[in-house]
């Protein structure tokens, strides 16, 4: 949100969500299971950390859910619920970072298309080691601290993998209909009701 209250006007212009990140900060993330922080390093990441502290600092990761989430792999977000947002950030990429962290538990990367330089703002989280995925464009840049992992293992996952090749939700359709598709036929999910960063 913008201080006056209104939405951010980020949300629908990428182009003036370009701040640089501190070095190190934290981010609460308070989700329909508990709250819990995430302690996010620039060093490990630095185009993804800016891009993360962003969108933190737009509100964009407003009940937003755990829309792909598989027990024994991990839990990942990032659609927004309103498809306006998601239709501007669609193709707003960032450049890659080097291969620096492991995929360890608990540990948060952005997703991307299996493609270089395709990463926008699709997240998830770690919950085994799944370091197979180093060599893939896949660099973590935080880790979650505290009751974080317990509470991500409450995280609802009995729809698991996406349309087509599982019975979870379809990210066409997340992207073009929001949560107003997701919360009539998933109605089980669990949300991130707000980000926001904190010393």
């Amino acid at each position: 949100m913008a201080g006056d209250g209104k939405p951010h006007p980020a949300l629908l212009d990428p182009s003036k969500a370009t701040e640089k990140a501190p070095e190190e900060f934290r981010v609460k993330v308070d989700t329909t299971k508990g709250a819990f922080t995430i302690k996010v390093t620039r060093s490990w990441a630095p185009n993804g950390v800016d891009r993360f502290y962003n969108l933190v600092k737009i509100g964009y990761f407003t009940d937003v859910a755990f829309y792909r989430v598989m027990d024994g792999f991990m839990a990942q977000f990032g659609f927004s619920g309103d498809p306006a947002i998601n239709k501007a950030w669609k193709n707003a990429t960032i450049k890659d970072d080097p291969k620096n962290m492991s995929n360890t538990p608990g540990r948060i990367t952005f997703a991307n298309r299996m493609r270089p330089e395709t990463r926008t703002c699709q997240l998830f989280i770690n919950t085994v080691d799944n370091k197979n995925l180093d060599n893939m464009g896949f660099v973590p840049f935080g880790e979650l601290e505290g009751e974080g992992m317990t509470i991500m293992s409450k995280i609802y996952s009995g729809y698991g993998e996406g349309i087509p090749r599982g019975r979870g939700p379809s990210q066409g359709k997340i992207e073009s209909e929001g949560n107003a598709y997701l919360k009539k036929d998933y109605p089980n999910l669990d949300y991130i009701k707000t980000m926001e960063i904190v010393k």
